[in-house]
């Protein structure tokens, strides 16, 4: 068995924040695999079904983001599970928007859902990162978390919970590398992605220096093209 959660915060007042993809997320698994009405237990709405096989409770924290621990702790003692079997999806500032990366254990990265989480569950559990992109500053970030998704935002939104949760079935056996790839193909992230390697524009490799200096002529200092060179540039014979 496992358990997927996905963080936010409850209400409709919440329902549309940049915070709130992870239930955002968890609502389209369920929506797209025909898992079990909602109902609530554990502090949270739960939903089961099954993905390639595998039982699967689908939970939304009613709690709120910075006890989101605390509901999924509770299930997970209830039916006997350890982090292995918790998969956690959340919103990630330090992803351009529409990009999703998936690890194992970490920190918290300043994130309080999962804070909570590793101080109830332990922190050896799988994290799905699903990128909303930085406002540019930290004094923005609450603001920005804690605001809606823009009209543009639908363009790269939509599509990223439609992909994650067409490829629900791959979490579910494990299969990280094939989830990343098939969410990259089925949508476009928007941004700069800050952790691309970037050289200098202005300044070319050592290995390619050196090949434009090999295929260039050495110039002899003597000879009829010499003495053009010289009288061309007035430059006198020494006495």
């Amino acid at each position: 068995m496992l358990i997927i959660a996905g963080l936010g915060n409850p209400g409709t007042k919440y329902a549309g924040h940049r915070h709130n993809i992870g239930f955002m997320a968890a609502d389209e698994i369920v929506r797209r695999h025909g898992f079990s009405a909602w109902r609530k237990k554990f502090q949270a709405e739960i939903s089961e079904g099954l993905l390639d096989g595998e039982t699967v409770l689908v939970m939304k924290p009613q709690t709120y983001m910075n006890e989101s621990g605390r509901a999924v702790g509770e299930a997970m003692r209830f039916y006997n599970l350890g982090p292995e079997d918790l998969i956690v999806l959340y919103d990630e500032l330090d992803l351009v928007p529409g990009k999703v990366r998936i690890k194992t254990g970490g920190g918290a990265g300043g994130h309080n859902g999962i804070r909570s989480i590793d101080a109830h569950c332990g922190k050896d559990y799988r994290r799905v990162r699903l990128g909303i992109g930085h406002p540019g500053s930290k004094d923005r970030v609450t603001r920005y978390v804690l605001g809606d998704f823009a009209k543009p935002d639908q363009e790269w939104l939509e599509p990223l919970l439609d992909e994650v949760a067409r490829n629900a079935g791959l979490l579910a056996r494990g299969d990280d590398a094939g989830f990343m790839n098939k969410v990259a193909i089925g949508v476009r992230p928007t941004g700069k992605d800050e952790t691309a390697a970037k050289a200098p524009a202005n300044k070319q490799s050592h290995i390619h220096q050196a090949r434009v200096a090999a295929r260039k002529p050495a110039l002899s200092k003597s000879g009829p093209m010499a003495d053009m060179l010289s009288r061309l540039l007035g430059k006198k014979d020494k006495d």
